[in-house]
């Protein structure tokens, strides 16, 4: 180790530990056992231009161990980002750019929202799936335009979460040898030692899951830089470099000390700390030797992309159509005419699954997207994800279809990693009800306004025989309560098909559609309002012409059932409104003017109807209203029976219809 090598390092130490002191909050013992590897990362391997983090090309650098977030902000700053001493000194204050974990920035060189351990483990296998898929796409002989490598530091929690290993066994066996993962090994959790729960050879588990593995000394600075150098070298295997570190190291008393991993060291320890790592300076001090050493990496990525670009400008006249296509991508443009290939459904069409239409969507536009690409959690004939025309994503091999394996949690975090490439609009499925295991993944999706499309079929009771196991009930109001996700319930082909156009082109965050497994009608399209206005999240479906006395609201298929009770009401004089009401959100985002004309505020008496938990609706049918729906587990019956069992019925929707307006 050179004395310049030993002053960087020691800068990170103590900017992290600095910072964490400030903040009175923090973590500062994995910064500080941590820095000697990733000094060596993003000094002599991280291909990145702090000057233009956006660069397509640029090495992705994740930190999954995210509470060590110091650890990143401090090397972000001394290699030139956005980051200033002044935000480092602002560690964890509001409207810093220095939150407690990284939060998705990719102006100041954050790739990734990380905190919850595995995800960041599991997105960097999406982020490499991206890569392959792009490379495979665009690249010529000779003219790679699209070559990156993922790196990641994990730590053990990281490897201990299942959604760690779901992803690594997918990465292993699609050979995704772009990943290298330095794992801190230092046998530490907040309870204390791994020993007491975790006493596995990760080796050998990731020998097993057919990465490559090897072992080096965290503080040998030749030993990391070799390891890191063959693992990138091994383009048949995804790496992970299993690196002996001490947490908290440096500390004389609290060195690989549980205490050090989530509190500040206090003054005291401060003191001995700097004192045994001959560090003389006062608080926040940044020798300007550090600066000038690791601001190298400013002229270095400058050079870096100015060399993809002439890469680029020869890719340009040499396959003029191929970067046409490189361009479509880059301004996230779909080919032309993918709008007239669209099926279209008319009153006299068969009744048809919400789910169909979205497997015929897809298929639809394929041909004209070559940035969509997703598959299911091993229910592709179920969710009706495959397309037809194209091949499986395999090992050595990308194309447009991904079988994820029964791995729905590591699925939602894989497609966000695909889509934080900026490139691609990946999609995922699964049924409703399994939604549940994705829910933080979807949610971290939803953190980062990741461009994800959610396939959510078999979205209620009419699953039927599956049983309550397979019944969604509390799911749809769990999804409509995570913050920019965009959870649409289309009740008929043609609603579907909208809210498909809108999340293909919605730039906003992830959309989940939630789709029947049962067929259901298409509504009438001359004597009911257009399915475009869909993208509103609520409208008028009918109306009496008076004044209501009642509105009727429902999502997804029992929109049918309330359109019969509406008819019924009309011909018993009733003054009766029917709203459609697909997606909460996307109602949420209308004007107040819009919100009342749909629901005038004079009118309290409402009835909404959903095959799922009541909660959500109170929202808009207030404490004079009644909600139609099922709020216990279901059972296993024929769905039709079920249907009727739970009161989700005509009849049930004409009895509640008139009590209401009695009162």
């Amino acid at each position: 180790m050179t004395k310049i090598d030993e002053l960087c390092i020691n800068t990170i130490r103590m900017l992290s530990i600095d910072a964490v002191q400030k903040a009175n909050s923090g973590h500062p013992g994995m910064p500080m056992g941590d820095a000697d590897m990733a000094y060596v990362l993003w000094t002599k391997f991280l291909r990145h231009n702090p000057q233009n983090p956006h660069w397509h090309n640029r090495d992705r650098f994740i930190l999954s161990a995210g509470h060590g977030s110091m650890l990143l902000y401090s090397l972000l700053y001394l290699t030139g980002h956005k980051i200033t001493l002044e935000d480092i000194k602002a560690f964890r204050q509001f409207g810093s750019h220095t939150p407690g974990h990284p939060e998705y920035c990719p102006d100041y060189g954050i790739e990734v929202s990380t905190g919850p351990l595995g995800y960041g483990f599991a997105v960097g296998i999406g982020m490499a799936m991206a890569e392959k898929y792009l490379a495979d796409l665009l690249n010529k002989p000779g003219l790679n335009i699209i070559d990156y490598n993922i790196y990641a530091i994990v730590s053990d929690g990281d490897v201990m979460e299942g959604l760690s290993y779901e992803a690594a066994s997918l990465a292993g066996h699609l050979q995704l040898g772009k990943l290298v993962y330095l794992y801190s090994f230092n046998m530490n959790t907040i309870d204390g030692s791994t020993d007491l729960t975790f006493t596995e050879d990760v080796g050998k588990r990731f020998e097993a899951l057919k990465w490559h593995v090897q072992y080096v000394d965290g503080y040998d600075l030749s030993a990391i830089e070799k390891t890191i150098s063959a693992a990138k070298q091994e383009l048949d295997r995804p790496s992970i470099i299993i690196v002996n570190t001490h947490l908290g190291y440096g500390s004389p008393n609290k060195q690989d000390n549980p205490d050090i991993h989530g509190a500040p060291l206090g003054q005291e320890e401060i003191r001995l700390t700097k004192e045994n790592l001959k560090w003389p300076y006062e608080p926040f001090y940044v020798p300007e030797e550090v600066l000038r050493h690791c601001r190298q990496a400013v002229d270095r990525g400058h050079e870096l992309e100015q060399g993809w670009l002439d890469l680029l400008e020869q890719y340009k006249e040499k396959y003029p159509y191929d970067y046409a296509q490189w361009q479509d991508l880059e301004a996230g443009r779909f080919k032309e005419g993918w709008k007239d290939a669209l099926p279209r459904y008319e009153l006299d069409s068969p009744m048809i699954a919400t789910r169909t239409v979205s497997g015929k969507f897809l298929n639809a536009v394929a041909n004209f997207m070559p940035q969509l690409l997703g598959g299911s959690a091993d229910l592709s004939p179920s969710n009706m994800t495959y397309l037809n025309k194209y091949d499986i994503f395999i090992p050595g091999r990308s194309c447009k279809n991904i079988h994820f394996g029964v791995r729905e949690f590591s699925m939602a975090a894989i497609t966000t990693g695909m889509s934080l490439s900026n490139l691609l609009v990946p999609y995922c499925g699964t049924y409703l009800v399994f939604s549940s295991y994705m829910m933080a993944a979807i949610r971290m999706s939803a953190l980062m306004k990741a461009r994800v499309l959610y396939i959510l079929t078999h979205d209620s009771i009419g699953v039927g025989e599956d049983g309550p196991s397979h019944h969604p009930i509390e799911q749809l109001t769990a999804l409509r309560a995570i913050p920019d996700l965009t959870v649409i319930r289309p009740a008929d082909a043609n609603e579907t098909i909208t809210a498909m156009q809108y999340a293909m082109e919605n730039l906003n965050g992830p959309v989940a559609l939630v789709l029947t497994r049962q067929t259901v009608p298409v509504t009438d399209t001359v004597k009911y309002a257009s399915s475009e206005n869909l993208t509103k999240g609520a409208y008028v479906l009918a109306d009496s012409g008076a004044n209501p006395d009642l509105i009727l609201i429902a999502a997804g298929s029992e929109v049918h059932l309330a359109v019969v009770a509406y008819e019924q009401l009309l011909k018993d004089s009733v003054a009766v409104r029917l709203v459609s009401m697909p997606s909460f959100a996307l109602f949420e985002r209308q004007s107040r003017e819009y919100k009342e004309s749909v629901l005038p505020i004079d009118v309290e008496k409402r009835i909404a109807i959903e095959a799922g938990a009541t909660l959500s609706w109170y929202k808009y049918v207030g404490l004079k209203g009644k909600v139609i729906g099922i709020d216990t587990f279901g059972t296993s019956a024929p769905a039709k029976q079920l249907f009727e069992h739970f009161g989700l019925t005509v009849k049930n929707v004409l009895k509640t219809a008139y009590e209401l307006l009695k009162d």
